[in-house]
């Protein structure tokens, strides 16, 4: 088990407040990580005068699961934390108690007010109800962290539809699947859910501008989540031929297919033109339609995030305002012969982390150390001067944002998920899976293969043996419950 280690306070509290941003399956594949052909300006502005955290790494590739985790900082200790369902089964519907529910209701307790917009936990409206069911009368996933939430489901109804619809109102789950896992539409950015989230948080920012206490404001965009769907303008900025296929399209070697996925969620998508298989790729032109569309869906998110940046500075609040951009895991774009997320491999794994502190250096600083997303939690703390007055499994980050290096910093993050835990330290990936179907062990070398095509532990027992030790520190006992 990691050693869970407390937040360091500051003796002069900064009463800074806080913008979280939480963006849905988005890959480190934008212009402030070296991309170049994707087109997100506005995320890119935000990191030209904050910390970018080029390895991040969430702790559980599905979202519910990984937003548990990042809200209550802790790993997951058993295998209901791995599921879509971990705030239905750990929060809601729970009496308070004296520990906070999560890193919202922390801080609600030390006096900020707090706000929460769009898809923070799981659900879009942070209610617990089925797909297909009414919200009326259901219980909140976190019931003692906001002091308002808000969420406009628009022309679909209810947070679900809005979550899979599409630009005429209609969605994934009332069509009965029989949807196209993208769309194209010459429609404005308000037909989308994510324009009406935008808009929300620029209301609520004129508010909480005549507001005399701090505040927390968690803002949850949808896209690029599937189904890809953006309007129009959005899908002009590229030109199809240029976007390039997969690095690495083809099955990882010495890799038991057990350690990827099936394609469950991008198959619901009954109307697509091909469906995912790992006996076959998708046809090179189906391919590229689809990595274009996820594209579109990544600018029309950071023109949404842009309009919520703007405001924050157009009502003065960003010069005491931390600001931090998440993205609660990554996504294989036909990596690995994958759509979708549910695997330990980097690109599961992966997401974008950038926190601007207003006191911090004007010049974007990328810093190269391993963190998690546990590691959020205690990080803001530390920056407000909250109490560190409760047992997390992240360290805060505070010494890498400030000094650029932090000697206790373990440099290690660690992931659950498909029956295995996952390690890695920056140079190497050690995978170990509970399971019937060998390997049980992977070992992927990023120093001469970072996009993790070779699993090369047979051939290197000895650096397995070495690593085997940090990785006992991950180890929960999660797969014993």
């Amino acid at each position: 088990m990691i050693q869970m280690v407390s937040c360091r306070n500051t003796e002069e509290p900064a009463r800074y407040n806080v913008l979280f941003i939480a963006v849905d399956d988005l890959r480190p594949e934008i212009g402030a990580y070296g991309n170049s052909l994707v087109k997100t300006p506005h995320i890119d502005r935000l990191a030209s005068t904050a910390i970018l955290f080029d390895k991040h790494y969430v702790t559980v590739p599905t979202c519910g699961a990984s937003r548990y985790n990042l809200l209550t900082g802790k790993l997951p200790a058993t295998r209901k934390h791995l599921q879509n369902s971990a705030f239905e089964s750990f929060s809601a519907g729970e009496a308070e108690k004296e520990a906070p529910e999560s890193m919202v209701h922390h801080f609600r307790r030390n006096g900020y007010y707090t706000v929460g917009i769009g898809k923070i936990s799981h659900s879009p409206d942070g209610l617990v109800y089925g797909y297909d069911e009414s919200p009326e009368g259901a219980k909140p996933e976190l019931p003692y962290s906001w002091d308002e939430f808000h969420f406009n489901a628009g022309k679909w109804g209810t947070g679900w539809n809005a979550f899979f619809g599409y630009s005429d109102g209609s969605n994934r789950q009332g069509a009965k699947n029989q949807v196209k896992p993208y769309e194209i539409a010459d429609v404005e950015d308000t037909d989308y859910p994510d324009g009406l989230i935008a808009e929300q948080a620029v209301e609520k920012l004129k508010e909480l501008s005549r507001n005399s206490r701090p505040f927390f404001l968690g803002v949850g965009f949808f896209k690029p989540h599937l189904p890809f769907t953006a309007p129009k303008k959005y899908w002009d900025l590229y030109a199809r031929e240029d976007i390039p296929l997969s690095p690495v399209p083809g099955l990882p070697e010495n890799v038991n297919m057990a350690s990827l996925q099936k394609m469950g969620e991008f198959n619901r998508y009954e109307r697509g033109e091909e469906q995912a298989a790992l006996e076959k790729p998708l046809s090179d032109d189906y391919a590229r339609l689809l990595r274009h569309a996820y594209f579109a869906s990544v600018s029309y998110v950071d023109a949404q995030i842009g309009k919520v940046l703007d405001e924050l500075e157009k009502q003065g609040l960003a010069q005491n305002t931390i600001v931090v951009l998440w993205g609660d895991h990554g996504w294989h774009l036909g990596d690995h012969r994958v759509w979708g997320k549910h695997t330990l491999f980097d690109i599961s794994l992966r997401s974008p982390l950038i926190i601007s502190v207003p006191d911090q250096t004007t010049k974007m600083i990328r810093n190269e150390q391993v963190v998690s997303s546990v590691d959020i939690y205690p990080t803001l703390l530390e920056l407000c001067g909250l109490p560190p007055d409760v047992q997390l499994d992240g360290h805060s980050l505070v010494s890498l944002i400030r000094d650029r290096k932090d000697s206790a910093h373990l440099n290690l993050a660690y992931s659950y998920f498909n029956n295995g835990i996952s390690m890695t330290n920056g140079r190497y990936r050690l995978n170990r899976y509970f399971r019937n179907e060998e390997p049980l062990i992977e070992l992927f070398d990023h120093a001469n293969d970072p996009l993790e095509v070779r699993n090369v532990a047979a051939e290197y027992p000895d650096v397995v043996e070495s690593l085997m030790k940090d990785w006992e520190k991950g180890n929960t006992g999660l797969y014993d419950r």
